[in-house]
């Protein structure tokens, strides 16, 4: 969204901006559960909210992610101490060496613990891991034999320095007996450092009743200074294409103090989508990927990968294969949580439009925008995901994932007269005959799976667009008729599912202060509940048995440092309805554990 049509590498000045998107894991510790008296050693603060940290060694923070019912991740990354480069005393084995001692290869070990409480009197578990250059010195530990729906705090020790402390949490048995009755979540994308500063994390650090926060893509971004936004300098100040490059990134990204903040007290399950690579990513390249200049695009995306894993606290899918991301988390029986790569594993490249618009370059359902042939998950994961929504026993299936479902016309017309005229081809518009086996699957249309039945409850949330958006999910939106496959704008009817679509963190949306270019995209495009061009911030996903509420939060500026946040629009789907109704605010959970010190 919003972004540059074309890059190189070395350009500066202002960028043109479109309205809308045209244009590992290392080794894993199994922990005992054994007390260990609390962390000794200096003790230096998190990062401040001008983005410097007074912590020698952990300048990055802490973070855990991919929570399950036993086990989550911890994160973090040492910056080695050069006064503590003395080798070990002899006569010492290598596992037997202080926390304050880097070899020579520039090994560091590094402790950790978990407790119960945030004072580490209820000690659970406790390890070290050695990390090193060869992981960028981050360290990544799956810990565990915890227990379902506690939180937990942890911290880590270096070089004879410890950590901020962090707080994380497991996901909850099957609601059998009373668990996975609540969850709540906060839903975020498109975090871009040079365009302004991350407040929508600050905000979403301080609700101590959060499960999780759910990252849907664009973590980071890859242009140069100048080239995608001029609020704050990137690091490196040229694009980044090599192993180097996206470490330097990720590295300034997990030095920001609202980052940090909004990481140490949640755990974190992401998705990538264009911008951890490079923008409207496919299976083969990218819009803003020029090898005669850049290299082979195979080479980088493996570098950006490999820089994602070590920076980002999630598990490998496939040690194999990389780009295979798509995964799913059990919130009890309550939530199915599915998340879904759509970039890099089987995307077929995006076509262009060749109908001229104010907007762009629009286009029809027709030629090969209609080849069933394309895809947009690639044939495994599509496979997966359809697998999941049918052998599914959740109240709610949710769809993680980076581009917009829904249709979005500059022209409505129903399927029988063509569809009418769409304008963003890297989204779900861009593949319909790939959304049509969704809505297939959705629908209980069997196909060569006797016996399907219809999938009730779906939700989707999405990112990447910089604006926030509520839709009714429906395959023919500008058919009147629910009877002849079509919908209903007034009552509902005909929706079979549902979308959020989240707004940015930092990254622009449509100068639409008075909501005039939102209201003119409402003729074409009736399924559309909510729509906001203007604001940044975050969702907040409210789910029990009975209602998905959604809560559009939104900061009042990502251009300075700022504390303000307002609602700007609830929604909700009832349980069995598959349509958005208009909602209230939430309460938060009764007695949520204590935020991090």
């Amino acid at each position: 969204m919003g972004r540059p049509s074309h890059v190189k590498p070395q350009r500066t000045g202002t960028s043109r901006r479109d309205f809308f998107k045209r244009s590992a894991g290392g080794a894993a510790m199994v922990v005992a559960a054994t007390p260990l008296v609390p962390m000794g050693g200096l003790s230096a603060a998190s990062a401040d909210r001008s983005g410097a940290s007074a912590n020698p060694v952990f300048q990055h923070g802490v973070a855990s992610g991919d929570p399950l019912q036993d086990r989550v991740i911890l994160w973090t990354r040492v910056t080695p101490r050069l006064d503590a480069t003395e080798p070990a005393p002899a006569g010492r084995e290598d596992d037997e060496r202080e926390d304050d001692d880097v070899r020579r290869d520039g090994k560091v070990m590094v402790h950790f613990v978990v407790a119960l409480d945030p004072r580490f009197k209820r000690l659970v578990a406790r390890g070290k891991f050695k990390t090193g250059p060869e992981r960028d010195h981050t360290v990544k530990i799956d810990v565990t034999g915890l227990r379902p729906d506690t939180t937990y705090y942890y911290q880590f020790r270096a070089q004879g320095v410890i950590s901020a402390i962090g707080r994380t949490k497991t996901l909850p048995k099957g609601n059998g007996k009373g668990e996975a009755q609540h969850l709540r979540m906060a839903v975020v994308s498109c975090s871009n450092f040079a365009y302004g500063y991350f407040n929508a994390y600050r905000q979403i650090a301080e609700r101590a009743d959060l499960d999780m926060v759910v990252h849907l893509g664009d973590y980071i971004y890859e242009y140069g200074d100048g080239q995608y936004g001029d609020v704050r300098p990137c690091e490196p100040a040229h694009e980044i294409v090599t192993l180097a490059d996206y470490r330097m990134r990720h590295a300034q990204y997990k030095r920001d103090a609202d980052s940090q903040a909004m990481h140490r007290q949640h755990p974190l399950i992401a998705i990538w989508d264009d911008h951890e690579t490079a923008n409207n990513a496919w299976l083969d390249g990218a819009e803003n990927h020029q090898g005669d200049t850049e290299g082979a695009w195979p080479e980088r995306v493996k570098a950006a990968l490999q820089a994602y894993y070590e920076w980002m606290p999630v598990r490998v899918v496939d040690p194999a294969n990389l780009r295979r991301n798509s995964r799913s988390f059990a919130f009890g029986n309550l939530v199915d949580l599915i998340m879904l790569e759509e970039r890099l594993a089987g995307r077929a490249q995006q076509l262009d439009g060749s109908i001229p618009t104010p907007l762009g370059l629009a286009f029809t359902q027709t030629g090969a925008f209609a080849d069933p042939a394309r895809q947009l998950l690639g044939a495994t994961d599509e496979a997966w995901l359809f697998d999941k929504l049918r052998t599914s026993t959740a109240k709610w299936k949710v769809l993680g994932q980076g581009v917009m479902f829904a249709q979005l016309k500059v022209r409505g017309a129903p399927n029988a007269l063509g569809g009418g005229i769409f304008f963003n081809s890297d989204q779900w518009d861009g593949y319909q005959p790939a959304r049509n086996r969704v809505y297939d699957v959705i629908k209980g249309v069997n196909g060569a799976n006797n016996g399907a039945k219809p999938v009730n409850n779906v939700v989707v949330l999405t990112g990447d667009i910089h604006s926030a958006w509520a839709a009714d999910l429906t395959q023919d939106p500008n058919n009147p008729e629910p009877s002849l496959g079509g919908y209903n704008p007034l009552t509902g009817e005909g929706s079979l599912a549902v979308e959020f679509v989240g707004t940015s963190v930092s990254s622009p949306g449509v100068n639409d202060p008075t909501g005039a270019v939102a209201n003119s995209l409402k003729p074409a495009n009736p399924h559309f509940k909510h729509i906001d061009l203007d604001k940044r911030g975050y969702m907040l996903i409210d789910a029990n048995a009975q209602r998905c509420v959604c809560e559009f939060w939104q900061v009042d500026t990502a251009a300075a440092i700022s504390n303000v946040q307002t609602l700007g629009a609830a929604l909700e789907v009832r349980d069995g309805l598959n349509r958005l109704q208009v909602s209230s605010i939430t309460a938060p959970k009764a007695n949520p554990a204590k935020l991090a010190p």
